[in-house]
């Protein structure tokens, strides 16, 4: 289960997303309070967030091009240090107490650039690092190093932005950023084969466009997270530190995101031991759980129930996470795999904003608690509408043996090693 930590390029990739995992689990808390410090308005943090999520959504393409050209490891680089640049100004801004609305907005949006950049390269990496046998532990080994760093920053965001203000939690971000792109310089590895950069970006992106349409099951999730998440966001990160600041407190908050953040752990422990051919159907049944939290916080916002809510949650998406990473990895060709990711996320990604901004004005119309049921409702209509879909529910796992990917991996040592031959049956993507 431990066998791709032996591998050096693994293990500086799963040190920088640990490290982001938790300076980014700090800044949101950091950043809601620091808004509802300034204006006190929901309506402002739903449009300071979704200013991040819609640049995210607009770059992401680009992101997913860019990293399947050039060495992932420099994107990461990269960007790091223009997140750890963004989230530094955002800091001393707050701290100097000349924030406002519009400056926040300005740099919400280039830290979701920053963001959209670095997630496909991150995401397509980590097949690169270890051997097709080894992807499905090493996507639990990372989830779990992730998820510890987001114990680590809930617990702390909370009580630093209770103890001493949200500005200090947002420099703690723009540090992880800066430690993180350190970490992701040593994980050397080569381009995969079939990397071409003579290319243009609309050829790219058209040929990403046919890897991630070409599989029915890839596009049916994506299209049921881009409501899943837009209904999460909009009733845990919006309306979920509003009604914490009316009930159980700031730093009782974080522990509920803590909580979420343990039964990540959790999940990621059970997912380095599944051993189940349908995987992806399994993960996606377990979205179900992701309705707990919004219907806490809609019928009793207390501390044990939300606690509770938030640890089931997570144990459930460490589990699609795992099945997700794992499927991706094994039916994508890996020089297409960051814009396939990218496609991903602009899908699961885009209706955010939305659920952002809106979320704020229909609570303010029909009641909170109305909002959050209907939200809880939304998110089990989309895991249902995702099961419909047979080849969600058919999808097999591939023996390593059967990749569709002819990539390079890495010795423990770091130097490239050849992967095996490009051996998979394509009916097998719709088995």
């Amino acid at each position: 289960m431990l066998a791709p930590l032996r591998y050096a390029p693994f293990r500086y990739l799963c040190a920088g997303r640990l490290v982001n995992a938790l300076g980014n689990t700090v800044a949101p808390i950091a950043l809601a309070f620091a808004v509802l410090d300034l204006t006190g308005s929901v309506g402002d943090l739903g449009l300071v967030v979704g200013a991040r999520s819609l640049m995210n959504v607009l770059f992401v393409l680009f992101g997913g091009v860019v990293a399947d050209r050039i060495p992932r490891r420099l994107v990461l680089v990269g960007s790091n240090m223009l997140g750890a640049f963004t989230q530094a100004a955002v800091a001393a801004l707050v701290l100097t107490g000349t924030a406002t609305i519009p400056l926040l907005l300005v740099l919400a949006g280039a830290n979701g650039i920053v963001s959209a950049l670095a997630q496909p390269a991150s995401a397509a990496l980590a097949p690169q690092t270890v051997p097709p046998e080894l992807i499905q532990p090493a996507s639990a080994i990372t989830r779990l190093g992730m998820n510890a760093g987001m114990i680590g920053g809930a617990v702390f965001g909370g009580i630093l932005v209770a103890a001493v203000g949200p500005g200090w939690g947002l420099a703690v971000d723009a540090l992880a950023f800066a430690v993180a792109a350190a970490a992701f310089a040593g994980v050397r590895v080569a381009l995969p084969e079939g990397t071409t950069t003579g290319t243009s970006i609309v050829v790219d992106l058209r040929e990403g466009w046919t890897a991630f349409t070409a599989r029915t099951w890839v596009w049916v999730v994506v299209l049921g997270f881009m409501v899943l998440n837009a209904a999460l966001v909009g009733g845990v990160n919006v309306l979920g530190p509003a009604i914490a600041d009316e009930t159980i407190g700031r730093s009782a908050w974080g522990m509920v995101l803590a909580a979420e953040t343990v039964g990540m752990i959790i999940g990621g422990l059970i997912a380095l031991q599944i051993r189940v051919r349908r995987l992806l159907l399994l993960g996606v049944a377990c979205m179900f759980a992701e309705s707990f939290l919004l219907m806490g916080l809609a019928l009793a916002p207390n501390f044990v129930v939300l606690l509770t809510a938030g640890a089931a949650v997570g144990i459930a998406v460490a589990q699609f996470a795992v099945a997700w990473e794992t499927s991706i990895a094994q039916h994508i060709p890996a020089d297409r795999l960051a814009r396939v990711y990218s496609y991903d996320m602009l899908g699961s990604f885009i209706a955010i904003p939305i659920g952002q901004v809106a979320v704020g004005p229909i609570a303010a119309a029909i009641g909170t608690r109305d909002t959050l049921l209907i939200l809880a409702a939304l998110v089990v209509l989309s895991v249902l509408g995702m099961l419909a879909s047979q080849d969600v529910r058919r999808l097999n796992v591939i023996a390593a043996a059967r990749r569709a990917d002819a990539t390079q991996v890495t010795s423990p040592g770091g130097e490239a090693i050849d992967s095996p031959a490009n051996t998979r049956d394509e009916s097998a993507t719709r088995a």
